[in-house]
């Protein structure tokens, strides 16, 4: 099928998530709105893990909610616009690519989100000679809770920027995607890998490095923890924002089928 995945919903505000997160310091300047269509190059939460840099060195690392741009920037970018190419991370060349070797064994993340979107093409990818108009489906936790996407992150600044001005270094983000389980699979032959809570700590340490230990910690979603439903192709705009994206399509509406695939 190809692809990645390119779009996904995050309403919850920061009080929830840290909570949620249980995050121990704030670094967001102002609160993002919630986004039903979060799209590459737009500012998201990310949970991480470091020393802030307002505090006396030598303090323990904590765990932050920052905002970053969906699109990782790697460091030595010419260009920022980079970023939007590289909103997703193979699992399974994490360890050797340039753009995320560095942020695999260092900088990784959490990125919450309510769900996220994926386009099933059908059983044909023609037809009369022409593209299949394809049918987007919003695919999230049935117990409502937030999908910890497992993420790497990066710091990216202008070349004669002023190192000592916080503003002027851009935060940035992938998400790390793997092979779907057969399930979602159905839809699309990708997936975000998702963090369980229970490993949370391993995964956002700075300290590890081991790349085979890291890979232990990532796992697909567990079969059955995942509800998929057909959604308005509305989502297929990035102006388009709100709730109504991720209300299913009834059987009976134009858009497509309304109905589940599993």
């Amino acid at each position: 099928m190809g692809g990645v995945c390119g779009r996904y919903a995050a309403s919850r505000n920061p009080d929830d998530l840290v909570e949620e997160f249980e995050v121990e310091r704030v670094e967001v300047r102002e609160r993002l709105e919630p986004d039903y269509n979060v799209a590459p190059t737009k500012p998201v939460y990310a949970v991480l893990t470091r020393r802030s840099l307002e505090l006396p060195e030598g303090s323990p690392a904590v765990r932050q909610l920052r905002v970053v741009s969906w699109g990782l920037v790697p460091s030595w970018a010419k260009d920022p616009t980079i970023g939007s190419r590289l909103i997703n991370a193979r699992m399974e060349t994490l360890a050797e690519k340039p753009a995320f070797r560095r942020a695999f064994a260092k900088r990784r993340c959490l990125l919450p989100a309510d769900g996220y979107y994926e386009w099933y093409a059908g059983p044909g990818s023609q037809v009369g000679g022409k593209a299949a108009k394809k049918q987007p489906f919003y695919i999230h936790p049935k117990d409502g809770s937030s999908l910890a996407m497992a993420g790497l992150y990066e710091f990216w600044r202008a070349e004669h920027a002023d190192p000592d001005d916080p503003s002027s270094w851009r935060w940035s983000a992938a998400v790390i995607t793997t092979e779907a389980e057969d399930a979602v699979g159905q839809i699309h032959d990708r997936m975000p890998l998702m963090v369980e809570r229970d490993r949370w700590v391993e995964w956002l340490d700075p300290a590890r490095s081991e790349p085979d230990e890291l890979r232990e910690l990532l796992v697909p979603a567990a079969p059955g923890r995942l509800d998929a439903y057909p959604v308005s192709t509305a989502v297929n705009n990035v102006r388009h924002n709100g709730p109504e994206l991720v209300e299913p399509l009834a059987a009976d509406e134009p858009d497509g089928a309304g109905e589940t695939l599993f």
